[in-house]
């Protein structure tokens, strides 16, 4: 299940920008960097690209000996850890956190810092790194996605301040079951205008 969304190149662009689409991890006191959920690439004026926003969520770990966990499929308010058993590492789920609204990765290893990530669609969402035996990562995601356009961003690369700082647009997917997404703006010369979004043709659900 997820929400299906429709980008619409609506705009002025001739540039071959690439258009972002992300989420941020609220649960940190300081904003952490984002990572580029997807990126859309080549789609030329009047062009469309359709595409799932999955509901679901999915978690992973990697230790300092560079072994990475499978996926687990995870629900907000869970908590996971990261433990040392005969075989091996193995993440696993292990109750709930505090917090109904986060999902919680514990390192649970008697040495070595462990990196913890998100997955949505199988695309890297979010990480968090280097968290040392008996702490937490902690992700929680609001119900919306932001977008922009790039140039030179590839999926699951982790986006500088200064990337983050030229996206300003969020879009609510609460409630939504499919909707356009369509860019406008852009161009060249005294006529340009600043490339913008919106949802359209929603339905909700």
């Amino acid at each position: 299940m997820g929400v299906q969304l429709n980008f619409v190149n609506q705009s002025n662009d001739a540039n071959n920008s690439q258009i972002v689409i992300f989420q941020k991890n609220v649960a940190s006191d300081f904003e952490d960097l984002a990572v580029a959920w997807r990126v859309i690439k080549y789609c030329g004026q009047g062009d469309n690209h359709p595409f799932t926003f999955p509901l679901g969520l999915q978690v992973g770990a990697s230790d300092s000996y560079g072994n990475h966990t499978p996926q687990l499929e995870a629900q907000f308010g869970q908590q996971f850890q990261l433990s040392l058993s005969s075989s091996g590492d193995r993440l696993a789920p292990a109750g709930y956190g505090a917090s109904s609204n986060e999902v919680q990765v514990l390192n649970s290893l008697p040495r070595g810092a462990i990196n913890a990530s998100c997955y949505k669609d199988g695309r890297l969402l979010a990480v968090k790194t280097a968290i040392a035996p008996q702490q937490k990562a902690v992700f929680e995601f609001k119900p919306t996605i932001w977008i922009g356009v790039v140039s030179q961003i590839e999926q699951g690369q982790v986006m500088n301040s200064a990337i983050l700082s030229d996206i300003n647009t969020e879009i609510s997917l609460l409630g939504i079951s499919r909707a356009d997404i369509v860019m406008r703006g852009g161009g060249a010369g005294a006529g340009s205008t600043p490339f913008s979004f919106t949802l359209e043709n929603v339905v909700m659900c």
